[in-house]
């Protein structure tokens, strides 16, 4: 793999790679392939499908089953490559330049054939403290299969104790990280030419207005806070992705849909701006569209919400994430990840993972070779960790 020592994860993550586990597939293949490897290891894995029965999560416990342990997350769904300009094969683990090539290279199957690599070791080592493996569907679209996963730990004897979360941070300790709401938006009003339009309720129009409205909030966030430096931008970020209405130009448009995401940092209420917007739509815009529609209506409906992540730098989990990182700091990020539900959960966690995310969700997604090394020596300080003295 390498002009020195191979990395011991190469031939799992070239596997790992070949699974297209984009979200709008099944990731059953590569999960059941997980549940044969450890299967081979002796080692029995659960696991936790979605209604449909076509996508599942995975939970393992290696060690003591009485003990509560750590847990290593990450989830198995990676985003599309439709229309992106790839210069190789996007299911195919490619090295050039010291970096390995692939969809899902950096986000996040690295971590995940680094974890499965070191099975062996925490199988072989009498253990003090277990292991858990926890592997998820869906969470490129909204952090889907570990609520499941969490609700089915809930009727469980022992839960882990803690969690790292392996997105890509550059092996970098991350003990926080802001939440996500999105939301779709829909204003009916009433159609009409163009030429009467007293008699029609310009739906576009009012969903300018409410657009508009948001704006003013965003500015707000940006202006007045509240603020923590430790983020990039340091306050909560709104702002609108998409907006369709309207049928022709001589119409008055009847519908229009927006659809808004707020990246809040932890101590924010993402619910503040559903209430704020809510009150818009029916103290401003409703009143006027029903004076010409009274069948007007202003709905909003949550694409997809995860919570944020705040552990202190004093706790358990971000001392030992520290010591096997070899870090003496922390950071925080801005984007989010299913550990903001672990900790909501009653489980601390923290992000530790190889890559960075400026290398995700791209054409050409790689992650450095070295920082697979640095993965690997973590993981091996982690096995030294919960061995039995």
């Amino acid at each position: 793999m390498t002009a020195g020592q191979p990395l011991r994860c190469a031939e799992l993550f070239r596997r790992l790679i070949r699974f297209d586990t984009t979200s709008r597939n099944s990731n059953l293949e590569l999960i059941e392939f997980v549940r044969d490897y450890l299967a081979g290891h002796g080692i029995e894995a659960r696991l936790v499908h979605d209604e449909s029965g076509t996508k599942a999560n995975l939970y393992a416990t290696i060690g003591p089953a009485d003990k509560p342990g750590v847990a290593l997350s990450g989830h198995t769904d990676v985003v599309p490559v439709d229309g992106q300009a790839w210069s190789r094969d996007p299911f195919a683990l490619t090295e050039a330049d010291d970096r390995l090539y692939g969809r899902g290279a950096c986000d996040m199957k690295g971590f995940i054939a680094v974890a499965l690599a070191f099975v062996p070791d925490f199988a072989n080592a009498p253990l003090a403290t277990p292991i858990h493996l926890s592997l998820s569907y869906d969470e490129e679209i909204g952090c889907i299969g570990v609520r499941r996963l969490l609700a089915d730990l809930e009727g469980l004897a022992v839960r882990p104790a803690a969690c790292i979360v392996g997105e890509p941070t550059g092996m970098q300790v991350v003990r926080g990280h802001k939440g996500k709401l999105a939301l779709t938006c829909r204003v009916r009003g009433r159609a009409c030419h163009s030429s009467l339009v007293h008699q029609g309720a310009n739906a576009v129009e009012a969903a300018a207005e409410a657009v508009a409205f948001l704006s003013g909030l965003a500015r707000r966030y940006r202006d007045e806070g509240p603020f923590d430096v430790d983020f990039d931008p340091p306050y909560s970020s709104l702002q609108t992705g998409r907006i369709e209405g309207g049928v022709a130009v001589n119409i008055v448009p009847e519908a229009c849909c927006f659809e808004i995401e707020l990246r809040n940092l932890p101590g924010d209420d993402p619910d503040d701006v559903i209430a704020a917007l809510s009150a818009f739509a029916e103290e401003t815009l409703l009143p006027e569209l029903r004076e010409r529609a009274p069948e007007a209506a202003f709905e909003i409906d949550v694409l997809s919400r995860y919570p944020g992540l705040a552990i202190d730098e004093s706790a358990e989990i971000v001392r030992l994430a520290k010591s096997l990182a070899g870090a003496n700091d922390t950071a925080m990020v801005s984007f989010g990840s299913e550990a903001g539900l672990f900790q909501q959960a009653g489980i601390p966690a923290v992000l530790c993972g190889p890559g960075q995310i400026e290398q995700a969700h791209k054409p050409d997604e790689y992650v450095a070779i070295e920082q697979m090394a640095r993965c690997e020596a973590f993981m091996a300080r982690l096995v030294e960790r919960v061995r039995l003295a």
